[in-house]
């Protein structure tokens, strides 16, 4: 597929240098249907990206686009603060029905926010609060968020660098596997707390992505996060667990810590809690820990009625039954085994990933980036991750056919090729 760069002088004009996406995919996108999106000059594209993790049941998802458009015809509310309306009784009873119910997890739903950092800075927050402690211990390569909290407990320089003052109150500690399994786990992090010598101040909790998504795809062992449960309960620590990008099914579990079989004193979802793309997120937490007085944390846009209508059809068409774990799963049997054959054909790349996301490292860095580009340019969409964007990251949706996921994947493996 031949692709001239679109006419871009308004966005040239009018948008911030910030804009980062539309850099590497030069095309003015008009229209998107399930795991497809279309440019105005009538190229296709496969979505190999998904709203980075936001859209999960594909673009413009019809079963709950219908229930939004009936909300909207009927004049459901559409702002609400966090006022009680039938939209959020209708989430939170499936939540609760389909979700929390069935975990056997007794968790408290706060809406702190549209976004994932809102989610991230309540925990914190809550943390804090609860623990009477300001430290928070985050960990290598890890990514929550780009407000200053999440930043302060965020791995990536390039990142932490823009918030344009110091980052306190976070200490980093190893992930799992960052010494190739030279050092034991949590020597380091063990002997610090237990040693009054070692400067370490006694952290309120510990915040962990069980997967890293925009760190590189690096997964956590569940014996490795089911030791980190036990050192957080034996220290006095809580657990946050970060679930905005992992969570909403996309490692095959609703959540996705249930592997590890571990229950966190906190969680944050958001990206595809909704299902449909629109702004939401939710602070998780036992109920012992909900110690907010009333108004104590808010935000305008925590109530996002039309949210909570596809949030609810999208747990009562996919969450009910138990078929989309098992989908997700041989879904993701199907991407091991190409990126296996990928790495198979090319020295210096390496894949590692669960469910639905994956990732190939090339040792020559800058190739990623390169990969991205001719898969762009033959009409799959694909980004970077990893500190230095050594790594093809591959998010496509949950509901995608096995056709389309071969088609991709069978693209990618020609953009590796055409680079090497």
């Amino acid at each position: 597929m031949t692709i001239t760069p679109p006419a871009l002088s308004v966005f040239e004009a009018l948008e911030s240098e910030v804009r980062s996406y539309c850099r590497g995919w030069p095309a003015v996108f008009d229209r998107a249907q399930g795991s497809h999106m279309y440019d105005e000059d009538g190229h296709t594209y496969l979505d190999f990206f998904a709203g980075a993790g936001s859209l999960n049941y594909g673009h413009n998802n019809p079963v709950l686009k219908r229930a939004l458009i009936d909300y909207i015809e009927r004049d459901g509310v559409t702002h609400g603060l966090d006022m009680s309306t039938t939209a959020k009784r209708a989430f939170l009873e499936s939540f609760q029905n389909n979700i929390l119910r069935p975990r056997d997890l007794p968790y408290k739903v706060m809406f702190p926010g549209p976004t994932g950092t809102n989610a991230v800075e309540a925990a914190l927050k809550l943390a804090r609060k609860v623990k009477g402690r300001e430290s928070i211990v985050s960990f290598t390569n890890a990514f929550h968020g780009m407000s200053l909290g999440s930043l302060a407990v965020t791995g990536n320089a390039f990142k932490r660098a823009g918030a344009g003052i110091p980052l306190v109150h976070g200490t980093p500690m190893p992930f799992d596997n960052y010494f190739d399994g030279t050092v034991e786990d949590f020597l380091w992090f063990e002997r610090l707390l237990e040693d009054q010598g070692s400067g370490l101040n006694k952290p309120a909790a510990v915040i962990v992505e069980t997967v890293q998504g925009e760190g590189g795809i690096n997964v956590a062992r569940p014996e490795w996060l089911r030791a980190l449960a036990e050192l957080c309960e034996r220290q006095d620590m809580l657990l946050i667990v970060d679930d905005i990008q992992m969570g909403c099914g996309r490692t095959g579990a609703f959540f996705s810590f249930e592997e590890a079989g571990i229950t966190p004193d906190i969680v944050t979802v958001s990206k595809s809690i909704s299902g449909y793309g629109m702004p939401m997120s939710l602070a998780l937490f036992k109920p012992e820990l909900d110690i907010w007085e009333p108004g104590e944390h808010n935000g305008t846009f925590r109530g996002n009625n039309p949210a909570f209508v596809t949030a609810a059809a999208t747990l009562d068409t996919y969450w009910a039954d138990g078929q989309m774990e098992k989908q997700t799963l041989a879904r993701g049997e199907q991407v091991e085994q190409a990126l296996r054959a990928i790495c198979e054909e090319q020295s210096g790349a390496h894949f590692r990933g669960r469910g639905l996301v994956w990732g190939i490292e090339f040792e020559d860095k800058p190739r990623a980036s390169a990969v991205c580009k001719r898969a762009f340019e033959l009409g799959l969409l694909v980004e970077t991750s990893g500190p230095e964007s050594e790594v093809v990251k591959l998010l496509p949706a949950l509901t995608i056919s096995p056709e389309d996921l071969d088609e991709g994947l069978r693209t990618l493996a020609r953009a590796v090729r055409e680079t090497a």
